[in-house]
């Protein structure tokens, strides 16, 4: 077999229809969209529409939200960071923390935080700076002689409208 012999097999490519192309084509014309109509114009959204009937996504319950104060964390596992230090793009003896990871290419993306999980088997000798760790992440660094600094984040203290406060004068 030769690279000029090569073929797609029979049926597997279909050509595009072509329409609007004189009317002997049998596409001429209206192009097959019929006469008239909303459906033969350009723009037309029916998804959704039953015919005047109130559509099935507006009779159904809205159910939850979106937290807009929600933080998104990194997630890390212990074996993809034994990887990264065994294939060299990180160096065991260098805090790990959410910059370092960013900086080796370890992590990409824009995160608030890190969470280190317990997933996979760590042999290295780390100090993990991360804003969470679950607790058999914990157990598997100090276990193989590191230590997890978890970070704490202080919230801001939102202070509420006191009620019946006298006025000053």
């Amino acid at each position: 077999m030769n690279l000029n012999e090569i073929r797609d097999n029979s049926g597997a490519t279909k050509n595009r229809k072509r329409v609007g192309r004189g009317i002997g084509s049998g596409t001429g014309k209206t192009a097959g969209r019929g006469v008239k109509g909303q459906k033969s114009r350009s723009g037309v959204s029916l998804l959704g529409f039953e015919g005047g009937q109130m559509p099935l996504f507006r009779r159904l319950p809205k159910r939850g939200f979106t937290n807009i104060f929600r933080k998104a964390n990194a997630e890390i596992n212990l074996g993809r960071l034994q990887n990264a230090i065994d294939s060299g793009l990180f160096d065991a003896k260098t805090t790990v923390n959410l910059e370092s990871l960013k900086a080796a290419g370890v992590l990409k993306g824009a995160f608030d935080g890190l969470r280190v999980l317990g997933q996979g088997e760590l042999k290295a000798k780390v100090n993990i700076e991360a804003n969470g760790a679950s607790k058999a992440a914990i157990a598997a660094v100090e276990k193989a002689g590191g230590k997890i600094t978890l970070a704490v984040v202080k919230e801001p203290v939102r202070k509420l409208p006191a009620k019946n406060k006298p006025a000053k004068a």
